[in-house]
């Protein structure tokens, strides 16, 4: 994803957006789960919503984190278990850009 998906908000209304910002930070810090779980979790959910940006930029914060391919497809396989193959198609698309 080239663009900012926040962007228009950040323009609109900084300070939601920075709540947003925060929020996410929360979300990802490391806890009981490590952020590298907590962001496959997050691309599995995206690819059940049908959310490829998300697929994509999370996909790469997985990485980022230590994530390897086998446990990308591996959070793949349990959004497919629990939502459908629309979310292999989503992430099949969206992770193209990440690892082509």
């Amino acid at each position: 994803m080239k663009r900012d998906p926040l962007e228009t908000i950040r323009r609109l209304d900084p300070e939601f957006c920075d709540s947003i910002s925060r929020a996410a930070a929360d979300a990802f810090e490391d806890g009981v789960l490590s952020a590298k779980v907590k962001y496959l979790i997050a691309m599995a959910l995206d690819a059940a919503h049908g959310a490829a940006g998300g697929v994509t930029s999370l996909g790469r914060q997985a990485i980022k984190h230590g994530a390897s391919r086998a446990e990308i497809m591996e959070a793949l396989r349990v959004a497919n278990y629990v939502s459908g193959v629309g979310a292999v198609y989503t992430a099949s698309l969206a992770l193209a850009v990440v690892f082509e």
